[in-house]
């Protein structure tokens, strides 16, 4: 069988459309864990979409999803086969979205932020299929600590944040001089399955 699409890039990762996606919520779970210093949520989120039409000079792909709104996504230049997908291929979207928070008693570290991105694409002969991942950290100085808001300013490389500590024994540990290291990352993984054919 021949591998059709692996519909992958930064540019799906940056899109706005993500947020769309992540409006059909036919199967998602969040998890939040909680540990002294530490606190990580994580959302997942999994549909099935329909492939409504193919621009090919445009490198686009309309998707229809479970609740019928349709979303318009470009297709990298990366992505093989793109003229080997038809209206009616079933699209099964995975996207996650997770924040870590460390924090570090009296960090001496200078503020940092680096970026970090990962594809991959099905190997050939495999089921048709992508992934790609970006993950953002960010280090920052406590700078200031509000006991009645129950805020802390964080400054960063780039900016300066008040940050809303909502657990009272978290706020606690947190103390003007210390750092903070904040981990965002998000993926998507996406496969193509053939139209069935139409009955007869």
């Amino acid at each position: 069988m021949k591998q059709k699409l692996v519909i992958l890039c930064a540019a799906l990762l940056a899109a706005a459309a993500l947020p769309a996606v992540a409006q059909q919520k036919p199967e998602s779970g969040a998890v939040v864990k909680s540990e002294p210093g530490k606190v990580s949520a994580a959302h997942v989120i999994k549909m099935t979409a329909t492939v409504e039409a193919v621009d090919q000079a445009k490198r686009e792909v309309t998707l229809k999803g479970p609740k019928g709104d349709t979303l318009v996504l470009p297709v990298s230049p990366e992505a093989k086969n793109f003229d080997q997908v038809k209206v009616g291929d079933k699209v099964v979207v995975g996207y996650i979205e997770a924040l870590s928070m460390t924090l570090k008693k009296g960090g001496k570290e200078l503020p940092s932020k680096t970026h970090k991105a990962d594809m991959a694409r099905a190997e050939s002969g495999a089921q048709p299929g992508g992934a790609a991942a970006h993950q953002v950290t960010v280090l920052a100085d406590v700078t200031a600590v509000n006991a009645k808001t129950h805020t802390v300013t964080l400054k960063g490389p780039e900016r300066t944040v008040d940050l809303k500590v909502r657990d009272p024994e978290q706020f606690k540990l947190i103390k003007v001089g210390d750092q903070i290291e904040a981990v965002y990352s998000e993926g998507l993984a996406v496969s193509v399955e053939p139209a069935k054919p139409a009955k007869k």
